[in-house]
């Protein structure tokens, strides 16, 4: 299967090397930083970009109108949390931007790990209900995308009546749904609803674990296909992108004032929890899946990097593809100029072995 590469996209350029979470204000928009960020996802033949979502970031649906207006082909996965929009009208809002960006969205359902944050945004329900709210929620909207006739939901979290919509997505049989969730409440959910379920990035061993676990929830005859993030860190030598990894680790402990995350401080987010598990027991995992960052961060996101050259990133992506993997989304820390770097020096290797692959699998067969 041919691979997919994601990359992200935010509002300024910031990233940990400028502060830690809260130190930062992230509703600032530059709309020219937007542009050129898009553009050179696009130019740097990514398929997607990833546009993030908190309780205080700016609308995920504004970002990515405003990036495909000045762009052509580039797709935009759009953070969702479930519980603020009603599901009726997050359909319609997904698939009117569908038809106006030509079939350029996929929404990622995010039901949401830290109640703080959550309860910013006027949610108080405890982590195991969002996850069943959430079931309700894709139930709806994907009926609104598909139905051609009105339907009524008589749920605990949802109820309605004579639900329709005149607006159908563009994309058949509906927008693609990405999905993000560790905990045991949140497999079923995903395995159920997603297209692509997505994962942190993990050592090889526990990503083939993983991948098992979601494939053994799925309903008879549902397929699904797998995402794992990741940080590239490049340098023109392995020595010297160790140094910069270094180097980048250095700023991030600077920043937090030379603390690193305790014990006390442990996130709730099951993602995160296993980051900073895999960090405890090990600095690098298969080569160079490098922990550090996610233990000097409390892996609040996808703080796992790997660390080498152009071509030994491109091979150790390439191994995460070989364990099941077909998107990957990948992010530097020096956003804007890595994207690039990505764009040139790495994409090209992994498509072009993944490409190699599928030839000789073709001629054998």
């Amino acid at each position: 299967m041919p691979v997919e590469f994601i990359g992200l996209i935010r509002t300024k350029p910031v990233s940990e090397l400028d502060g830690p979470p809260g130190t930062i204000s992230d509703n600032i928009i530059d709309p020219a930083y937007v542009r050129e960020f898009a553009q050179a996802h696009e130019q740097g033949d990514f398929d997607r970009v990833l546009i993030g979502y908190n309780s205080s970031s700016p609308d995920g649906f504004g970002v990515a109108s405003y990036a495909a207006s000045w762009t052509e082909k580039l797709g935009f996965l759009i953070a969702h949390r479930p519980g603020f929009v009603a599901p009726t009208l997050a359909a319609r809002k997904a698939a009117t931007l569908d038809h106006f960006t030509g079939g350029r969205i996929a929404i990622h359902i995010i039901t949401g790990g830290n109640d703080a944050d959550q309860q910013r945004d006027g949610d108080w329900l405890d982590h195991d209900n969002r996850y069943r709210r959430t079931d309700e929620y894709l139930n709806i909207i994907k009926q609104i995308w598909t139905s051609d006739i009105p339907f009524d939901w008589e749920g605990k979290f949802y109820q309605v009546k004579k639900a329709f919509s005149d607006v159908k997505p563009l994309q058949k049989p509906h927008i693609p749904i990405y999905f993000g969730g560790a905990s045991k409440a949140a497999v079923p959910i995903g395995a159920k609803h997603a297209n692509v379920y997505a994962m942190w990035g993990e050592p090889i061993a526990a990503i083939k674990q993983r991948i098992a676990e979601v494939k053994a929830a799925l309903p008879p005859g549902k397929t699904i296909r797998f995402s794992v993030s990741l940080r590239p860190i490049l340098g023109t030598t392995e020595e010297k992108a160790w140094e910069r990894a270094k180097d980048i680790l250095e700023r991030v402990v600077e920043l937090r004032g030379g603390q690193k995350v305790t014990s006390s401080a442990r996130p709730q987010a099951v993602g995160s929890q296993r980051l900073l598990d895999f960090a405890a027991q090990g600095e690098v995992y298969d080569k160079r899946l490098w922990t550090p960052i996610a233990a000097a961060t409390g892996a609040a996101g996808n703080t796992t990097a790997l660390v080498g050259t152009p071509e030994q990133v491109a091979e150790a992506l390439v191994d995460y593809y070989d364990a099941g993997v077909t998107t990957l989304l990948i992010r530097g820390f020096n956003p804007l100029q890595d994207a690039i770097d990505y764009g040139r020096e790495v994409i090209p290797l992994v498509r072009a072995e993944i490409a190699r692959r599928e030839h000789h699998t073709v001629s054998v067969a």
